[in-house]
């Protein structure tokens, strides 16, 4: 999957969205999803890097400030220590966002918490989706407050 991830992060870097980016919110990952890690540390004295931090039922963007700044959440997941810097969310240019499936009209399944969905009704930022392709489906199953990608990358494509 490492190989997999490389492709698609290689891919989201070719992108004009990318390159024109200077605040950019992602993710760090959980196994099954796209790789970040190496994005991460390639890319956060570039670029101003916010990760997650779980607060209740939301989701907080604190800026990565480097492996330290990192601390285990309650899924297991890597994320900022509550203290970090929260950068406005008007200065976020991207969201990068992870899944469990997309479908070609950029619908994504989440893990059914609804943190991503509540998280993006308040960004005015590009949503990308990536993904491996085996996660690319027929169709998602959309709620109403599920929140459609503005495009989705896989190791091969960007719809």
């Amino acid at each position: 999957m490492c190989e997999l991830s490389d492709k698609i992060m290689d891919r989201l870097e070719q992108t004009e969205l990318f390159q024109a980016a200077s605040c950019i919110a992602l993710y760090h990952a959980i196994p099954g999803e796209v790789q970040t890690a190496g994005f991460i540390e390639k890319w956060y004295q570039k670029k101003k890097l916010l990760l997650p931090l779980i607060v209740g039922d939301d989701l907080r963007l604190l800026l990565y400030e480097g492996p330290e700044s990192l601390k285990p959440g309650p899924f297991g997941i890597l994320e900022p220590k509550a203290d970090g810097i929260e950068v406005p969310k008007n200065e976020i240019d991207l969201i990068i966002v992870p899944g469990v499936a997309f479908d070609k009209d950029k619908n994504r399944m989440g893990r059914g918490r609804g943190f991503y969905d509540r998280l993006l009704s308040t960004l005015n930022a590009p949503k990308v989706g990536i993904c491996f392709g085996f996660q690319m489906i027929p169709q998602v199953p959309v709620e109403p407050l599920d929140k459609k990608m503005d495009y989705v990358i896989t190791e091969d494509t960007i719809y």
